[in-house]
């Protein structure tokens, strides 16, 4: 398939630039997957469409603030997001000006306050022009913290603030690791969480820490030829022992979001007939004609055109439904992308 058959019409103005005033009030489009019938309604309602013998999992990574200013010895300020730690004192990391960042380039990173905190060298890069950066003393979430910028995707058009420290992060994140949200958690309250319980509804806890694989674009015309980023992810032995009994007992799994689906996919297991608990790495790049054997139900937000996430929820539900949804969703004036509405595909 080519990667244009995923493409759609999308008013600029109705990419979210902020979240909504309130966690948990956003629109909510619901749709059968099977027949591609829809209908609006809103998050606060979520757990009216759920059925009482399910379970719901949830992605509890939670996003490092990876986007760190570093200075030149020349003086220019380059932005670097450091998606993965090496575990050898070095971090990946995708810069600005990638083609001038050169093996050897020294940088002086300051915390907010512009008191220098350390000395950073570009001592490699990859195939994709991905850097390798240095340090010049150990590097933990200290450093992220005093120094780091929350990694806002960048069709949200302004700088990161307060807010987004506690809005780009979801109420139930505690693994510290990705550089993007898993968005279709930042709906969830308390309250909503609370509510899904009082049906007698498991939640469960996975993690997939989010990185290129998620949210690098398609560079290909055709699907076949994308390859997606590992990213890692973890099922602890009690998340996968529930989560086997639920679909032993025939309860529908409800995925959230697309980070979830790979994680649970991935983790897929023949000979078990279940998940594998443990730490893995996954590039699974979920296409249409890919036979599901964990989810069976997926709420997650409305997705860029052309991305590997609307080709998996077109997967999940079809592509024509998920276009026509997703037209239906532009004419009623619903939100778009991370801080954007919500679907719940069943």
């Amino acid at each position: 398939m080519l990667v244009k058959d995923f493409s759609f019409e999308l008013p600029e103005d109705l990419i979210a630039q902020v979240p909504p005033a309130t966690r948990g009030t956003c629109r909510l489009l619901v749709m059968d997957r099977k027949t591609g019938e829809y209908m609006d309604s809103t998050m606060d309602h979520f757990v009216d469409f759920l059925d009482p013998d399910s379970i719901v999992v949830v992605n509890n990574t939670r996003v490092r603030k990876a986007r760190v200013f570093g200075l030149s010895e020349n003086g220019g300020k380059v932005e670097f997001l450091f998606t993965q730690d090496n575990g050898d004192g070095t971090y990946t990391a995708m810069t600005t000006k990638s083609r001038r960042q050169k093996v050897g380039k020294k940088f002086d990173f300051c915390d907010l306050s512009g008191n220098h905190y350390c000395n950073g060298e570009i001592a490699s890069e990859t195939s994709d022009e991905l850097k390798v950066v240095r340090f010049d003393r150990p590097i933990d979430e200290d450093f992220f913290q005093k120094c780091g910028h929350v990694p806002l995707p960048p069709y949200i058009k302004r700088e990161d603030d307060f807010q987004d420290e506690k809005r780009y992060q979801t109420v139930y994140a505690t693994e510290s690791g990705s550089v993007a949200a898993p968005t279709a958690g930042l709906h969830f309250t308390p309250e909503i969480l609370d509510s899904i319980c009082a049906k007698g509804i498991q939640i469960i806890e996975i993690t997939l820490h989010v990185g290129m694989g998620t949210f690098l674009p398609m560079r290909t015309q055709n699907l076949e030829d994308h390859h997606m980023h590992f990213e890692s992810y973890h099922i602890s032995a009690e998340a996968a022992d529930a989560i086997n009994a639920a679909k032993r007992a025939g309860k529908k799994l409800v995925a959230t979001g697309t980070t979830s689906v790979r994680t649970l996919e991935s983790a897929w297991d023949p000979q078990l007939g279940g998940v594998r608990s443990g730490y893995g790495k996954t590039n699974l790049f979920i296409t249409p004609g890919f036979q599901f054997h964990e989810v069976d139900q997926l709420l997650t937000n409305f997705h860029t055109p052309e991305s590997t996430l609307l080709v998996l929820v077109s997967a999940f539900a079809g592509r024509e439904h998920i276009l026509a949804a997703y037209n239906h969703a532009v004419q009623e004036r619903y939100h778009f992308f991370s801080y954007g509405d919500a679907t719940f595909l069943k």
